[in-house]
Parts: structure tokens; C-alpha cells; sequence
């Protein structure tokens, strides 16, 4: 593995801690790619990894509502939080879209998912683009100073550059790496946490970790809680290399939760009951 300059994600997976949240990643991940209902009835799993992660994303955006509420409900206009489901599930919808265009233009992909998150909820002049000077940022959950456009502008060409050049760095640590980063950038005026997630695991399954994505790393972030992901932010936000280390472990116990949740999916579809 390569630790120099040239590939910066690659130096983070040399953090310590770091390899083993990567090797007990792989291990779950594989572990459930093995399950005997995988062979027959992987779309469904799919489907329903798809459904709970769209879930635990909303969750964290300040939408937490039961799954089986999501499940029934067809109408997602009107209140605050039915619009977030109904974002979160549109997202999950399209990122199996646009796995062959993140890897030559990451930009125009993070473009779409603000589109398709926003669905109209957001003045058509500011959905699908990087907010201007001035403009507000509409962000539940994290509350970091916001960095101004022209920082948000030069970090999201250096973050789309990254991709581009491709790194050999695990999946796990270039996951975590976007997601924090967009976090951190925040560079549309909404729905920033809705799409930082989306890009986690467009990440995940584009690098061939999780290909079927039934893997959701969206559940796993929910179920460790706010304040728990809050706390993993910080470590990336702080820049140091034991806060890296943590957040990167964080998105990894994230997907070791979501790779849980597929578990039981199949295993209930063994017995029948789903």
C-alpha cells in the first residue's frame, strides 16, 4: 500500500486502528455475501437494505419514524419530516444510477443527488449547485462553523480530484473520507447530511466492497445514535490522525451494523416471515 503524497487516502489507511476496522468490515461484509438466501433472493435483500437505509439516513436528518411507517406511506409531501423520507428514499433510488459517472466526474453526481434530494423544495436556482457567498446552509444535526464558498469551491475540486485519480486505499477509508468531507464542506443549501450519506455508499458499492448494496452504513449510523456520529465528526473535523482513525472507525462499525441488519433480512426470508 502506498503511504506518499501522491495518495493521501492511502497514508489514512495506514492510521492506526485503522486496518482492523477495514479487516473486520471485509469479514461482516463477506459474511453476509455468503448467506444461503444471497444465492436466490438477493434482489430482495437489496430492496430492503434500500428501505432501511433511506431510513437511518432520514433518522439522522431529524426524520425518525418507524420502518414500517416508511414502508406503508406513499404520500411524502407536506410536513418537514415526511419531505426528508421522501428524500432519503430518492437518494437510495438513485445512487445505483450513477455509479458510472462517480468515477469521471464526482461533481456532477453530488449536482444530481442535491437535485433529487431537493425535488422541488428548494428555489430552483440554488438546487444542483455549490451555495454562493452569502448564501445560508440548511443543515440539521451539525452544527460546525460552515466554511465560505470559495474554501467550499477549492476543497470539492480538490475532493473531486481524488476520486478521479483513484487511490489504493480500502473502500472503507475512501467512503468515510467523502462523506466527512461533505460534511464538513456542507456545499449546498440543503439536505447535506441526506447526500454526504448517498456518496458513502455509492463509495461502497462502486468499489466492489458491497456491489449488491446490502450493506447499508446508513442503519449503522442510526443505530449508534446522533451523538454518537456527532462525536465521530469531530474526530474529522479535528484534522488530527487519532480523530481520523476514530471517524473512519465509526463508518465501519456503521456498515458492520448495516451488514447486521441484511442478516436478519435474510434469515427472516429463510423462515418466511419477510
Amino acid at each position: 500500500m502506498s503511504t506518499t503524497a501522491s495518495d493521501p487516502l492511502a497514508a489514512l489507511g495506514a492510521l492506526p486502528g485503522v486496518a482492523d476496522a477495514v479487516d473486520s468490515v471485509r469479514k461482516a461484509v463477506d459474511r453476509v455475501y455468503g448467506h444461503r438466501v444471497m444465492r436466490r433472493r438477493s434482489n430482495e435483500v437489496t430492496a430492503e437494505a434500500a428501505l432501511r437505509g433511506a431510513r437511518g439516513s432520514a433518522a439522522l436528518s431529524g426524520a425518525d419514524w418507524n420502518l414500517e411507517e416508511v414502508r406503508r406511506r406513499t404520500d411524502f409531501s407536506g410536513e418537514d419530516e415526511a419531505r426528508t423520507i421522501g428524500a432519503a428514499l430518492r437518494l437510495t433510488a438513485e445512487a445505483g444510477q450513477l455509479l458510472s459517472i462517480w468515477r469521471q466526474s464526482p461533481l456532477r453526481v453530488l449536482a444530481r443527488l442535491h437535485l433529487v434530494a431537493a425535488g422541488g423544495a428548494t428555489p430552483d436556482d440554488a438546487v444542483g449547485r455549490p451555495r454562493l457567498p452569502g448564501e445560508p446552509v440548511d443543515e440539521p444535526l451539525i452544527e460546525a462553523p460552515v466554511p465560505d464558498a470559495d474554501e467550499v469551491a477549492g476543497r470539492l475540486e480538490g475532493l473531486s480530484q481524488l476520486i478521479i485519480a483513484g487511490s489504493e486505499a480500502p473502500a472503507l477509508v475512501t467512503a468515510s473520507i467523502v462523506h466527512g468531507e461533505l460534511l464538513a464542506l456542507r456545499p449546498f443549501g440543503s439536505h447535506n447530511g441526506l447526500v454526504a450519506r448517498t456518496a458513502e455508499r455509492i463509495v461502497l458499492i462502486g468499489s466492489g466492497l458491497d456491489p449488491k448494496s446490502i450493506c447499508p452504513a446508513e442503519v449503522g449510523h442510526a443505530e449508534q445514535g446522533r451523538a454518537a456520529y456527532v462525536a465521530g465528526f469531530e474526530g474529522y473535523l479535528s484534522g488530527k490522525p487519532e480523530g481520523m482513525a476514530a471517524w473512519i472507525a465509526h463508518c465501519g462499525r456503521s456498515v458492520e451494523l448495516g451488514t447486521r441488519e441484511s442478516t436478519a433480512v435474510c434469515e427472516a426470508l429463510q423462515r418466511g416471515a419477510a
